[in-house]
């Protein structure tokens, strides 16, 4: 007697509690590190002497332009997550991953300047990133 079996597919990965239910904390932390970048922007362009001035820095901007740039990024940091939060919208997933490395970036080369807030600047960021990078849940979809 032969007995045949039918194929079976392979196993999606399981979608774990901290990543399904990361996808709405990546954008409200998204949203939250945009605001704050907006302050932290308007606060360097303000005044220069909000923080420190560091000596030879190879990546050296000058404050104003620190400013400028984190202005910019949090204002598109903050539309991006309202797009996560209150969808999820299909852009914002591949946008939201995109600007959380750029954030990323951006924060690493701000270490000298603030070496605390940079650093947990990058770690929002990789949560961010891989949070969007896993699998739509099918709810969402």
């Amino acid at each position: 007697m032969t007995q045949t079996t039918s194929p079976t597919p392979p196993p999606s990965a399981p979608r774990t509690g901290w990543a399904a239910g990361g996808t709405l904390f990546a954008g409200i932390l998204l949203f939250i590190q945009g605001v704050i970048d907006i302050l932290q922007g308007i606060a360097a362009i303000a005044k220069d002497d909000v923080y420190a001035h560091i000596g030879d820095y190879v990546f050296e901007f000058s404050l104003t332009a620190w400013g400028w740039i984190h202005l910019v990024l949090g204002v598109v940091l903050v539309i991006v997550g309202w797009g996560l939060v209150s969808g999820p919208a299909p852009w914002a997933r591949a946008s939201g991953m995109a600007l959380a490395a750029l954030s990323v970036v951006a924060n690493f080369l701000y270490l000298p300047y603030q070496p605390w807030w940079a650093i947990v600047g990058i770690a929002i960021g990789t949560f961010v990133i891989w949070s969007l990078a896993q699998p739509p849940s099918p709810r969402t979809r």
